[in-house]
């Protein structure tokens, strides 16, 4: 009796102890989370989705786009939204070898509209595969045509004929889906090349989805063309 009675005040004097020393410890915790807050436990991460670029996006890539989205017009409000031959050298100084360079890493995303001769006309199996690129979106910013001439004829014609035909694209996507998206026509950047600049090579017959699949194709067949694409490109 006389060991159990020292026993119990040990017992109660070492529950009191930590009873105080927790109560310290949460006090003096909360006093630091009131005078620096940054050092609260830290809020719960939200998954978010990343839209990251395609793997083409390369800086040297990028360089070149962005040197033809300012030469064009289509950066930002401004109110010229085209490009022809003496833009693309001048404006952008970019050679021809450069300025194809910026296609051949979208061979899985672009493809080529082609045209009878002298004609700026869009058959079926054009409008086909125009709709279905430009429905391929998925979240891009930039749509770009780049129409071409033949080099038979005259430069003068052959570079209103590829006008009338970048015109051509432009306007069948203002015909069917302007009133689905209001802002379409600053997404689109027009380039026409005429005959002087950036022909493209026979490999592009092959390499290349087409309007005319497994039809004759050539050196002039591709070049009586329009390029199609969207970009998936963060500038």
């Amino acid at each position: 009796m006389k060991l159990a009675l020292p026993l119990g005040f040990l017992v109660g004097a070492l529950s009191l102890g930590a009873s105080l020393a927790f109560v310290h410890q949460e006090v003096s915790a909360a006093g630091r989370r009131l005078t620096d807050p940054v050092r609260r436990d830290p809020p719960l991460q939200v998954a978010v989705a990343d839209h990251t670029e395609a793997p083409y996006c390369t800086p040297q890539f990028k360089e070149v786009l962005q040197r033809v989205i300012h030469a064009c017009g289509l950066a930002g409000q401004e109110s010229r939204r085209g490009c022809q031959p003496a833009d693309v050298k001048t404006l952008a100084s970019i050679s021809d070898d450069d300025f194809n360079a910026l296609f051949t890493p979208l061979v899985q995303r672009g493809a080529i509209l082609l045209f009878d001769d002298a004609s700026e006309k869009l058959d079926d199996g054009a409008q086909k595969l125009l709709a279905e690129r430009w429905e391929d979106r998925r979240g891009a910013r930039y749509f770009l045509v780049v129409a071409r001439a033949s080099k038979t004829g005259s430069a003068d014609m052959n570079r209103a004929l590829s006008h009338k035909r970048a015109n051509s694209v432009q306007f069948y996507l203002q015909e069917h889906y302007k009133s689905q998206e209001p802002n379409l026509d600053k997404q689109i950047g027009l380039l026409w090349l005429g005959k002087e600049f950036a022909q493209l090579s026979k490999q592009y017959c092959t390499d290349w989805t087409n309007s005319r699949p497994g039809k004759p194709c050539n050196d002039e067949a591709i070049n009586r063309s329009a390029f199609i694409s969207w970009v998936d490109c963060r500038l």
